[in-house]
Parts: structure tokens; sequence; C-alpha cells
């Protein structure tokens, strides 16, 4: 078990936990000196996430293969990284049309955790695993361990167990002498340096980590024919809002007027990706489902085949 005292060595080497000069006396600015020191600071995370890229650009093929052969994007981490995996997760089913299950989030402490502190949920070690066979988590799907200082037990016995079946992994970090980057496959490090407040890294290093959610999550799903151009074809229309959504896309998409969108979703069964090939194609929707079947779903590529 380890003790305070190594807690305590190990945070000294922690970049997020050390002083950070520009804030040190943010207690004695005025408002606006204070949110223009957080912003100044904040100015830093874009530039920790760019050199790091190389890094990203790898978990996002090697999730890319994962999915392709039917496997599942697993994110997993306590507190902070947790909730932001979630989110990530969460999002992409509306933006994406994927069911629920293919990117999957897993906090330390459960559900409960997304809205309350569950205490020690980090610093159990073996409830990782039992978490991860909760969801039948197996050798075809990619394990994505989030953690700020890199250190986190229950982070680190999920990768563990991840290796140990033989699943490709990758971490999200912000301490380049993170324990978990000799663990995962693919060690994603965004360095934004010492935190506005001392270790409180849901500012800068939660920042972080979000933006390379996000890159991952959206590079996964273009690479799996889920855009054309930049616009989001496979948005699931369950709201007034996303329907509207839809609606518009198919128009910027054809070029169209709003009743000749709403017509071909309707027959399209308000999938946008359909009704943009049968409006540019005047096909009828059959003929659009195998065109889209017959080139992986990719409706640049359909477009190119007619």
């Amino acid at each position: 078990m380890t003790t305070t005292q190594q807690i305590l060595d190990e945070l000294n080497h922690i970049p997020s936990e050390g002083i950070n000069p520009t804030s040190e006396h943010i207690d004695l600015m005025t408002t606006t000196e204070a949110l223009q020191c957080i912003n100044q600071q904040d100015s830093l995370v874009t530039n920790a996430v760019a050199q790091a890229i190389p890094e990203i650009a790898q978990a996002v093929n090697a999730a890319v293969v994962c999915l392709n052969q039917g496997g599942r994007l697993v994110y997993i981490g306590a507190g902070t990284s947790g909730r932001l995996g979630i989110l990530d997760a969460v999002e992409c089913r509306p933006t994406f049309s994927v069911p629920s299950n293919v990117v999957v989030g897993i906090i330390a402490g459960g559900e409960t955790a997304l809205v309350n502190a569950v205490e020690g949920a980090e610093d159990d070690i073996s409830a990782a695993q039992q978490d991860l066979e909760n969801i039948q988590f197996n050798q075809q799907d990619m394990l994505i361990g989030i953690a700020a200082s890199g250190r986190t037990p229950y982070v680190i016995g999920a990768l563990n167990y991840a290796k140990s079946i033989n699943a490709a992994t990758a971490c999200i970090v912000c301490n380049p002498n993170a324990p978990l980057i000799e663990i995962a496959d693919i060690g994603i490090c965004a360095n934004v340096g010492p935190e506005v407040l001392t270790g409180s890294t849901r500012m800068k290093s939660g920042t972080a980590q979000k933006l390379i959610l996000n890159m991952i999550s959206t590079t996964s799903m273009i690479q799996l024919g889920k855009t054309y151009k930049n616009l989001m074809v496979d948005v699931n229309a369950t709201n007034q809002k996303l329907v509207a959504r839809a609606i518009r896309i198919v128009m910027q998409a054809t070029d169209c007027e709003k009743q000749v969108a709403m017509d071909a979703l309707s027959i399209a069964n308000n999938s946008a990706k359909l009704a943009i090939l049968k409006i540019l194609t005047n096909s009828d929707v059959t003929t659009c489902e195998n065109l889209l079947a017959g080139n992986g779903g990719f409706l640049r590529k359909a477009l190119d085949a007619v």
C-alpha cells in the first residue's frame, strides 16, 4: 500500500502540482486581473496539446482499427478525468449515430461519482478490473486511461488488466514522468505546467484532456465515414434541434430548398446521409443504401462511384 510520504514524493515531481509563479498572488488580484491570469494560462494549453499530436494520431489510428473490427472505444478515469471521458462518450451517440455501447465511459465509483465525490474510489486498483469485466471488455476493444497525474491507481489497474488480455491501450496524462505512459501502448502527454490553483487539475489539465478526447473521437468518426466535408451527416435527429440541424445539413450539402430537404429526409427515414445522396444522385432510397453499403458508409466515396 502506498504511504502518504510516497504520495508526497510523487507529487513533488508532477508539473501540475508545482507552484505557478504567475498566479502566486492571485488572492491579491482584482476580479479582472484574476480572470486575465486564468485566461493567459489557459492559452498555453493548445500548444501543449499540439506537441502531442503524433501520439494522438497513433491513438486515433488504433481506435479506427478497433472500431472497424467491431470493438469498442472505452475511456476510464477517476474524478474530473472520468467525467470528461463519459461526456465525450455520451456526445458521440447523437453526433455520429453510434450505438450507446460503441464509445463507452467508465468512472471510478460508478454513476454516483458523476455528481458526488466517492471517497477512495480512485485508490481502488482492483475495482477497475471488475468495472471492465462488468461491460465484458475484451481484446477486440481499446482502452484509453485518463489521469492528469498519470499515477491514479484505479486507472493503472485498468490499463494493466487491458494489457493482460492483449487489448489495445492508450493514456492521456499531463505528467511526462507518468507511470501510465510506461504501461500504455500509446502515451499521450500534454504537459500544461503548474495550474493556476496548485494541483487543481480540473483547470488546464482538464481542458487539455477535453481537447484531446474531442480530437480522438471526432477524427476517429471522420475516418469511419461519419462526415461529408465538415458536415455531421450521421447526426441522430432525436429532438427538435437535431431535426432542424439535419434539415440544414441536407440543405448545405445539396444547396436545395428547405422543403426538398424535408421531403428527402422523410423518405430516407431521417438519415441526412441518405437524403443527401438521394438528392445529389436523383436515385431511390434502396439504390442509395446499396451505394453507401458498397462504399463503407462514406458519402463522398458513394458519390464518386456514381
